[in-house]
């Protein structure tokens, strides 16, 4: 229905879709009163209808007319509020700031299926019930029993059950695990002794797993830590704490959370990866219990929306997860925790493309709490604002046991090309046989993957019954196939990347699409047979290790190891318990995790991410290593870690080996400051696609053009258009990519610049797109 109104009976709804702003409604008579600011409705969008939520009542004050024609909405989903207006403050600031749809920003803070296209099908996530017995009726006495029950034996005796169960059960229970009939709990109710009702079950996959924590002696240094932190009462307060690996960042996030406790709030925790989760649910629920919820993605769609629920009536009060966990619906917020926050995962890579730690300092100014980041190296960003005085910083520069840091040595590979186990051959049968009758490839000429050195630590360790990490931040087996003829190197059919060769699955696969092919047997360009797979992944460690080390457990943690729901869990359990020597992976093993007996960590190739043609390259090279460093000597045993690499005296490295990150900050800022990168400048990128390419070269070149006309007509000063050129990864899921950056000496330039070209020029038509990232964590 379309109705002439005014503004006084309408609404503006964000609906997912991708276009920037709100649509207005008129609210009819009969939904007057039950329509406000957070709340979802249905509404016609088209010949069809859409869910969204109310961004607010009358219309946005850009709006010209006043008096219009409107279609109105066709119904109120929700008796409250999904959403409440410091949630949906925030989500207009991210919409604003990233240049994001509102609904789509909306539908990223809700819990999944709320809206979008299962909520448009009426299929919403909704609580869980079971139905339950419970006793209604008190029989005290024999005579009483037997007036009532007669001969009705069974019944009896299913009261008599209920009754030493505390008079309460479900139904299930009665009738799978005691054995009564239904037609005998009917003949309970029939008799008005019991009465059946239904019962909302969460579904919490953490429930019940508290342990006892142990006693935790707060050093002199973490007591002045968190005194600092209780002087601060500034509303939106931002604190960076710097402590080294093993200082015990942890323990002043549990004790500043028991503050905020006490003063009846409550607390949101941030960390990078769901790897990370188990362990800092562990710590958390064993000071809090559970007042738990953990917020990630790995959960089912009904356990997540029961952890919001449950956080939004107020009946937990510590969320725990990952990036979207800032959106917890907490009430009364009392403090936002980043933890590692320096980790590039925080940076979401699909729109909203908002960063975590932006999104939390806003939160903590809008709900006037506190904002503490914490990291052994920090972000140059966070560093910069801290050493500015904008963040108040806080230092932790020794490590809770009293042991030092673990020492770092630099092992040369130019200097150990062919030894250990780089001569060895393959000893396995199946490294000979044939695979299907045909001629099986090359697995590379000599792999570099232990030098000496690294090998006769390993088994020093080892021999004393300690354990391992090696990490390698690379999965698969080998990183490309080639033709040791002509040089051709099979590549995805949809990407401009190398396939990595799966040894397990025997596959080439494509780690950006998912593309996957059989590996090849000849080669396509010359016929050559017998390609060659070169390069090293996290696979052929674990295959090489195993190999001279027969003897040891060994367990790999990446990807292709961690699909299940709790597969996590599982493997860093096992290492707990040491019922694994050596443990290897990627990234999800470098940080946050404690394990008091890893006295080596050995790092196969840190020149993995230095090539990278980024500018933060060095930045997060420094940082991974730094980090997974730090997983060595945290317990009574002083703590090795050996790190090879063909760049020996990278300044990088010999940081990282130093435990130097004030002066790898200051020279990398340095780096930094005469071409104009963050943190000095405020940095965009603009990336066109299409699925052919000269279109897309003509749209980034035009779209370039108007910007820098843009700049120059408008005389916009401290701003400037870098490019347009091709994306190091030029060609993504079978569609072009050209890209170009904007660099601002303020955001507020920066922002209205963004803002005016997603609106003039962000929807080009013709099958191209034009992404949007602003503060971008990689140019790739």
């Amino acid at each position: 229905m379309v109705e002439f109104v005014t503004s006084a009976r309408v609404c503006e709804v964000a609906i997912a879709r991708p276009f920037l702003g709100t649509l207005a409604y008129a609210i009819p008579d009969a939904l007057v009163g039950g329509v406000s600011a957070g709340i979802r409705v249905r509404v016609p969008l088209g010949r069809s209808s859409a869910v969204g939520v109310v961004d607010r009542l009358g219309l946005r004050e850009d709006r010209g007319d006043r008096k219009r024609k409107l279609r109105s909405l066709n119904e109120v989903l929700d008796p409250a509020p999904v959403i409440d207006e410091g949630l949906l403050e925030l989500s207009r600031w991210i919409a604003d700031y990233y240049v994001a749809p509102l609904g789509v920003v909306l539908k990223t803070a809700l819990p999944p299926g709320l809206l979008g296209g299962r909520a448009e099908r009426g299929k919403a996530p909704t609580v869980k019930t079971e139905r339950v017995v419970c006793i209604s009726a008190e029989l005290a006495t024999l005579t009483e029993r037997e007036a009532r029950f007669g001969r009705a034996k069974r019944q009896l005796q299913a009261f008599e059950s209920l009754e030493a169960i505390g008079g309460e059960a479900t139904v299930a229970h009665l009738t799978k695990q005691l054995g009564f009939s239904r037609a005998v709990l009917d003949g309970l109710v029939a008799k008005g002794v019991v009465e059946l009702r239904d019962q909302i079950v969460d579904r919490d996959p953490f429930a019940g797993q508290v342990q006892d924590e142990p006693a935790i002696t707060l050093t002199a240094a973490q007591r002045s830590v968190i005194e600092g932190l209780a002087r601060l009462d500034g509303p939106g307060d931002v604190a960076l704490l710097r402590g080294v690996t093993g200082s015990g960042k942890t323990a002043v996030y549990l004790e500043l959370l028991e503050r905020v406790f006490a003063a009846g709030k409550s607390g949101i925790v941030l960390v990078p990866e769901i790897s990370l989760t188990p362990q800092t649910v562990q710590r958390f629920k064993a000071r809090f219990g559970e007042s738990v919820a953990v917020l990630h993605s790995g959960l089912s769609m009904g356990e997540r929306f029961d952890a919001w629920r449950a956080l939004q009536d107020g009946r937990k009060r510590v969320a725990i997860g990952p990036r979207s966990a800032v959106f917890a619906p907490v009430r009364n917020l009392g403090a936002i925790i980043v933890d590692e926050e320096h980790e590039s995962s925080y940076k979401q890579s699909d729109t909203p493309r908002y960063h975590a730690r932006s999104v939390a300092i806003m939160r903590a100014r809008i709900e006037g709490c506190l904002c503490l980041l914490g990291s052994a190296t920090p972000a140059l960003e966070s560093w910069e604002n801290a050493r500015s005085g904008r963040y108040h910083l806080f230092e932790l520069e020794e490590r809770v046991t009293g042991q030092g840091l673990p020492t770092v040595e630099l092992v040369d590979l130019r200097a150990n090309v062919g030894s250990a186990d780089g001569d060895k051959k393959p000893s396995s049968a199946s490294d000979t046989q044939k695979p299907q009758g045909s001629q099986k490839p090359q697995e590379g000429g000599p792999p570099q993957v232990l030098s000496e050195r690294l090998r006769t630590a390993i088994s020093s360790r080892l021999s004393r019954s300690e354990q391992v990490i090696l990490f390698l931040n690379r999965r698969g087996y080998a990183s490309f196939a080639e033709c040791v003829a002509c040089g051709h190197v099979w590549s995805c059919e949809s990407c401009s990347v190398t396939l990595t060769y799966h040894r397990r699955r025997r596959r080439l696969v494509c780690h950006h699409c998912g593309f996957e092919a059989e590996p090849p047997r000849s080669c396509d360009a010359c016929g050559e047979p017998d390609p060659r797979f070169s390069g090293i992944g996290t696979e052929q460690v674990e295959r090489r290790v195993g190999e001279l080390f027969p003897a040891s457990r060994i367990a790999r943690m990446d990807l292709d190891t961690t699909g299940s729901k709790w597969a996590h869990f599982e493997i860093l359990e096992s290492f707990r318990r040491q019922e694994v020597d050596l443990l290897l992976g990627t990234q999800m093993i470098a940080k946050g995790l404690d394990f008091p007996n890893v006295t080596l960590v050995g790092v196969i190739n840190a020149d993995v991410g230095l090539h990278v043609p980024d500018f933060r390259a060095s930045e997060r090279t420094f940082q991974l290593l730094e980090q997974v460093a730090g997983r060595a000597g945290r317990g009574s045993v002083a703590g090795e870690v050996l790190v090879q690499t063909s760049r020996p005296n990278h300044f990088a490295l010999t940081s990282a080996a130093a435990h130097d990150f004030k002066g790898f900050a200051e020279r990398e800022l340095a780096d930094r400051k005469e071409p104009g990168y963050p943190p000095f400048t405020r940095l965009a990128n603009l990336v066109v696609s299409g699925l052919e390419e000269d279109p897309v070269i003509d749209e980034a070149d035009g779209l370039a053009s108007w910007t820098r006309d843009l700049i120059r007509t408008r005389r916009l000063e401290g701003i400037e258009v870098v490019g347009p050129a091709p994306c190091p990864i030029d060609r993504l899921r079978n569609r072009w990519r050209w890209h170009f950056l904007l660099k601002s000496e303020g955001a507020a330039t920066l922002g209205s610049v963004l803002r005016f070209l997603a609106e003039q020029r962000g929807q080009p038509g013709s099958g191209l797109r034009v992404e949007i990232d602003r503060d971008p964590e990689a140019l790739l």
